[in-house]
């Protein structure tokens, strides 16, 4: 239920709210608004729940009351339509979907939100794109890799998702393989790299992530699939999501992935676009395998390898 005063909305948090991260909430409240502009009338007190000031991290209630102030779009200067050809590529980018969530084939080069200079990413896009739906981002991938991103239409399907990513080694959490390029030959088989990771940000404000025995437990599995002109096209299965994590690993065995320029190797980086034209990082998200509705309703979804990938193996052949 929403009550409007001099502008100023009084929202009823919906029971299938509960638990939601109040600027996620605002974001769907408010169409179209940048989180520049949420994060800034949370910080200014004017969203309050039941009347208290708030973070944009706090977690909603079910029967909450949020008030929402004004906000005039067309007044934010920072608020930007996405362009035509990226609505387009992201629609065309759709591999599936059905009543509780989509998936796309994310193109490189594209954040999946806005922020840090970006006025929208791809969920900023879709909500663009479909003004009428309501859609979360079930999980995350690099800006500059490419492959299966999952978004939620049903808050349910996103919870018990989002629930599931959250098991790790389970049994029942989902199987996220990935294919990467590594520089240098990698040995037959399947090494499996078991380091935690730490998440730091350097004096210029670049986030960086490090092997650290005080960092987060992180596990991936790298399998040979062939070797291309001395190096190491692989399967990658992570037991774990944390951020960056196949690029730190896969540099901790010495074997960094090719066109990496935050842990790869510069000089094979520079002969790699020289020799096979490889212009960003090589790795794809190519398939997420998991189950709904208490394990009732399995899903496996494929991501094709993209075009300017499988161009870089042909030359490498």
């Amino acid at each position: 239920m929403t009550t409007v005063s001099g502008g100023v909305k009084q929202v009823l948090v919906p029971e299938d709210r509960d638990g939601q991260r109040l600027d996620n909430f605002l974001l769907g409240q408010l169409k179209g608004a940048p989180r520049s502009i949420i994060y800034k009338i949370v910080r200014s007190g004017q969203v309050r729940i039941n009347g208290k000031r708030c973070k944009p991290d706090t977690r909603l209630s079910g029967g909450d009351e949020v008030r929402i102030p004004p906000v005039r779009l067309d007044q934010v200067g920072d608020v930007k339509t996405p362009p035509k050809g990226m609505l387009d590529r992201l629609a065309a980018s759709i591999v599936y979907e059905d009543k509780a969530l989509f998936a796309l084939n994310k193109p490189s080069g594209i954040a999946v939100h806005g922020g840090s200079g970006l006025s929208y990413g791809v969920i900023e896009a879709l909500r663009a794109l479909r003004p009428d739906e309501t859609m979360e981002l079930v999980h995350r991938l690099d800006r500059d890799t490419s492959g299966v991103l999952i978004i939620a239409k049903k808050r349910a399907a996103l919870l018990e998702l989002q629930a599931l990513l959250r098991e790790g080694d389970d049994e029942e959490a989902p199987n996220k393989k990935y294919l990467t390029l590594l520089v240098g030959k990698m040995p037959q088989g399947t090494m499996t790299v078991e380091m935690p990771l730490q998440k730091s940000v350097m004096q210029g404000g670049e986030r960086m992530v490090r092997v650290d025995p005080n960092g987060k437990p992180s596990v991936s599995h790298f399998r040979l699939i062939e070797r291309r002109a001395g190096h190491s096209f692989c399967e990658v299965r992570i037991e774990t999501g944390r951020t960056h994590q196949i690029r730190v690993h896969a540099a901790h065995l010495g074997h960094p992935v090719a066109g990496d320029e935050k842990y790869g190797d510069r000089e094979a980086n520079k002969k790699l676009a020289e020799q096979a034209g490889l212009k960003r990082l090589f790795l794809h998200a190519a398939s997420m395998e998991f189950a709904l509705e208490g394990g009732a309703k399995p899903y496996l979804i494929n991501a094709p390898l993209a075009d300017d990938l499988k161009a870089v193996l042909d030359r490498l052949a």
